[in-house]
Formats: C-alpha cells, sequence, structure tokens
C-alpha cells in the first residue's frame, strides 16, 4: 500500500467516486493533476479529492490526504490514475482529480464523505 494511502477504499465507494467525477466534469468544475488539486485544497475550494493508488514516485502525492484533513475535505481513493484520468475526460492518466463545483454530484459527494469518515475511524 502506498505511502499516502491511509485506509482501504471498498469498491462500492471506488466506483462512487468514478461517478461523482465524471458528473462533477459534466456538471460542475474539476481540477487535475497534483499541483492544481494541492492549491485549491489550500484554498478551501475543493469539496472531494480523488487520489489514484497507483501514482509513482509515491512523494507526489504524500502530502494530500495530510492537507486534506487540515482543511477538513474529504478525499478517496480508487486503483487506477488510467481510469482516473478517462473519467476527468483527458487522453492521459491524472494522478488526483478535486471536484471545485459538484454540480449534479451534490448529494453523492455527501453521501462518500460520510462513508470515508467511517472507514477512517474504523482504521
Amino acid at each position: 500500500m502506498p505511502i499516502y494511502v491511509k485506509f482501504q477504499t471498498p469498491k462500492e465507494i471506488q466506483d462512487l467516486a468514478y461517478d461523482i467525477v465524471e458528473k462533477a466534469r459534466d456538471t460542475g468544475k474539476i481540477s487535475k493533476g497534483a499541483n492544481e488539486v494541492t492549491k485549491q485544497v489550500e484554498r478551501g475550494q475543493a469539496k472531494l479529492v480523488v487520489m489514484a493508488e497507483d501514482v509513482t514516485p509515491e512523494e507526489i502525492l504524500a502530502h494530500m490526504p495530510i492537507l486534506c484533513e487540515e482543511k477538513k475535505i474529504p478525499y478517496a481513493y480508487v486503483p487506477s490514475k488510467d481510469e482516473l484520468g478517462r473519467t476527468a475526460g483527458l487522453k492521459v492518466s491524472c494522478s488526483t482529480v478535486a471536484i471545485i463545483n459538484p454540480g449534479k454530484s451534490k448529494e453523492d459527494i455527501e453521501n462518500i464523505a460520510k462513508k470515508v469518515a467511517e472507514l477512517k475511524q474504523e482504521g
């Protein structure tokens, strides 16, 4: 497990995270890539951060969970940066995505935030 992964994400939550990214891409606003996402989290504008678990080197995302927790922004993990990139509308892989404006996925974000909070308590 990579150093930045703080808990094991069940498949149901991974699928929901991909779905949220796709909906927000089409009906809201997202930021893509570690640098952009870091800026949005630091500004407190991110509503949800989705990170891929297969990022190398791991240090690229080592700061992200800590930063998200400081800013009280929910985050989740998905297994594939390639799939995350496709879901975000890119032709290349993507290490992380921040949902800035959830669009039609607002309820889904509240739902995933609650489930992730429960996972973190268990871990």
